[in-house]
């Protein structure tokens, strides 16, 4: 059978050469052939030298997504199996501690559109491309045969699939099975909702992220006017004796908290107290239930708001934490919303500025990848600047080893995560 072609302009930026995973209607010159939506297409320069194959959808402004960079590799069932596995051979190989993970991250991982989640025995699927929803059971059924898995659920519940052409969906691929799963990071137990909590249901692109709180949550006792001399226990600045164990910890305001991952790890590490905030109270009640599970429920206290309004009040009544952590969805959904999203952005981080006691921490996150790591940190220095602060950097980290980027590819570099010193002025 004869391959349709797509030829590209002479003129255009090299961008697939450099690696990029997408082909946008403007760089093309010319069709030859009749493909249809879903149909695979060789991607060619303007001389007919090829470049790649992808799969095409003329409704979609990625017209074409690439698939392979051979020409000599069919792209079959076994191909999908072939790069499934290959996916998770590199996730063992590098996160060998991690029962649950990411195992396939879209076009990072030379599938394009297609997110798989692990979650211990379950797998969690998003297919985000027409390419991958034809051939949607040759995933299942590599998914099958690798991982052998209890369920498999369905987590296309996205509108950026309206973009593709393709509706919304979610459900059980097979047999229903309980969608309430206790998975282990960094030494902890949470329990995870695949079928009601945010994205597939967690967030494993924090982990290491979420790792990196622990030098950061004790030491503060002195800062508190506790004192210990020799052998003594504890006493407060009244010199009264301190019998908390936790008197050097931390006290933690914990923003979008979702279901508590950031207030685990604090806690985990010898935070002396976390208050969570997030706006949905099924997410707070499942926060609430992993700190139970974790021994922590005496060191938190937990609530149902806006963080914008109750960033603003807690501003106004004057409170302060050791550590605040802002860890928000993504406010740009696209380009034309991304000077509503930057302040959004500054809002927060503002407010979040105001609360952070003299010589306490910001740590604070963007997983919006039309945000640039430069516009966030500028967005950072200004809102430092109207709140009186200086900002001094700690660490700026990205996303989990499970969450690959390719260097050609700034869309698959989304995620921003900073840790600072923050000082008054």
């Amino acid at each position: 059978m004869t391959v349709a072609k797509a030829f590209l302009k002479k003129n255009r930026k090299k961008r697939l050469e450099q690696g990029h995973p997408w082909v946008f209607p403007g760089e093309i010159e010319k069709i030859e052939g009749n493909p249809q939506g879903g149909d695979v297409i060789h991607i060619v320069n303007h001389v007919g030298h090829f470049l790649a194959q992808g799969f095409y959808n003329p409704l979609s402004q990625l017209i074409i997504r690439v698939i392979t960079y051979s020409n000599e590799v069919e792209v079959d069932q076994n191909l999908f199996l072939q790069k499934i596995e290959q996916a998770w051979k590199r996730r063992q190989w590098l996160v060998p501690d991690a029962t649950s993970c990411r195992v396939v991250h879209g076009e990072a991982d030379f599938l394009p559109g297609l997110i798989i989640d692990k979650y211990e025995d379950v797998l969690v699927v998003q297919i985000l491309s027409l390419g991958v929803e034809i051939r949607r059971q040759w995933v299942y059924d590599a998914l099958t045969q690798i991982f052998n898995p209890r369920g498999i659920y369905e987590r296309s519940d996205v509108p950026v699939r309206r973009l593709e052409g393709l509706q919304e969906r979610e459900g059980f691929v097979d047999k229903p099975f309980d969608t309430k799963v206790t998975v282990s990071e960094n030494g902890l137990r949470i329990l995870v909702d695949v079928a009601e909590g945010q994205k597939t249901g967690y967030f494993f692109d924090q982990r290491e992220n979420r790792a990196a709180l622990k030098p950061l949550m004790t030491g503060w006792g002195a800062r508190h006017g506790i004192k210990v001399e020799g052998d003594t226990l504890p006493v407060d600045a009244k010199g009264k004796t301190v019998k908390n164990p936790f008197w050097d910890g931390a006290e933690v305001l914990d923003c979008f908290s979702h279901t508590g991952s950031f207030m685990l790890h604090s806690c985990l590490y010898g935070a002396k107290k976390v208050t969570c905030v997030d706006i949905s109270e099924k997410a707070v009640e499942m926060a609430k239930g992993n700190a139970l599970l974790n021994g922590f429920l005496h060191r938190t206290e937990f609530m149902a708001a806006n963080a914008f309004d109750y960033l603003r009040e807690q501003v106004n009544e004057k409170k302060s934490w050791d550590i605040v952590i802002l860890d928000p969805p993504a406010f740009a959904k696209n380009r034309q919303s991304i000077e509503g999203a930057i302040r959004g952005y500054k809002e927060i981080n503002l407010q979040g500025m105001k609360l952070v006691r003299n010589g306490g921490i910001l740590v604070t996150a963007s997983c919006s990848y039309h945000l640039s790591a430069a516009r966030f940190l500028s967005m950072l220095q200004e809102a430092a600047a109207d709140a009186h602060k200086v900002l001094r950097l700690i660490e700026f980290r990205r996303a989990g080893i499970d969450h690959p980027v390719l260097l050609g590819s700034e869309e698959t570099d989304y995620l921003k995560f900073a840790i600072f010193e923050v000082f008054n002025r």
